[in-house]
């Protein structure tokens, strides 16, 4: 397989809800618009920051469909197709390859806390399913399991369409060790927008994103200026950004950006229970935050 280029700034997009509770799709296709104008190279989804948990398969076909039409080929769209349940997973790796997806990212099976070789079989079978690119996601501060280096290396070499992984583990010689065993078509995704400066310095191509819902330019800025070796300039933009990217998290994600979102007047705050929305000193806190780091 060729080497997949979903580029730099890829955006975990919330899923815009109306009061009532249904998928707002208008919202949808305004916001997946909104994001490629606006600083992101590509977008998931129906991932954690899109509520995939609380999707029905046909809403998540119908955001695939729709982000689609509106990113047309400006960017890559990627699904969500992780499940705690082999079968499953490989289920929603087909649907997302018969249903017109780019790529699909699929998490470390979650609750069963396999060991690394029901790990490696578990990506086995999904990579073995379909012909699209795999991104794995290794978020252990979820799953209660990581996906270890060597795990990473054996999948990578194993399968030309496991191509990356998001790596949302808050230790960095995890990164190096990954960029030292893996092929260098192995893509490394930062998880967590408050690591991307760093692991950018290990080797990172970018950054699965939720901050870029606001920040997506100054974030492609200070991928960009760190490339091209203007690493002061890089860490200016981190810094200013820095506080944004830990504030977002004081809530469970997608609460918080949601609530930034509906500042901008570009989405409702609506979530999905078990989800509940900021309440009012939160929202402040938030928005202050906001207002502060317009005025830099």
């Amino acid at each position: 397989m060729s080497r997949f280029e979903a580029g730099e700034v890829i955006t975990a997009m919330v899923t815009p809800f109306k009061k009532d509770g249904a998928v707002d799709f208008d919202k949808v296709s305004e916001l997946a618009t909104y994001l490629m104008e606006n600083g992101s190279d590509s977008i998931v989804v129906a991932g954690t920051t899109g509520e995939g948990p609380t999707l029905t398969i046909d809403e998540e076909i119908e955001l695939l469909s729709t982000v689609k039409r509106a990113v047309k080929n400006d960017g890559k769209v990627i699904m969500n197709a992780g499940s705690n349940s082999t079968d499953d997973a490989v289920k929603y790796a087909k649907t997302a390859e018969k249903e017109g997806a780019d790529a699909i990212l699929s998490v470390a099976p979650y609750y069963n806390k396999p060991s690394q070789e029901g790990i490696k079989a578990h990506f086995s079978a999904i990579a073995g399913a379909v012909k699209l690119p795999v991104i794995l996601y290794n978020i252990p501060s979820r799953t209660g399991v990581e996906i270890e280096p060597e795990t990473i290396k054996y999948l990578a070499e194993k399968f030309s369409n496991i191509v990356a992984v998001k790596q949302s583990v808050p230790n960095l010689d995890k990164v190096s060790e990954i960029k030292d065993i893996c092929p260098d078509s192995f893509d490394v995704y930062c998880g967590d927008d408050s690591l991307t400066l760093p692991m950018l310095a290990l080797g990172a191509k970018g950054v699965v994103s939720v901050a870029s819902h606001i920040y997506g330019e100054e974030i492609k800025s200070m991928i960009e200026d760190f490339k091209e070796g203007q690493v002061n300039d890089a860490l200016n933009m981190h810094m200013i950004l820095y506080p944004m990217f830990r504030k977002l998290f004081m809530a469970p994600n997608p609460v918080p950006v949601k609530a930034a979102l509906s500042k901008l007047g570009i989405i409702k705050d609506y979530v999905r229970l078990p989800l509940v929305i900021l309440n009012y000193e939160q929202k402040a806190e938030l928005f202050a935050l906001m207002d502060e780091i317009e005025k830099e």
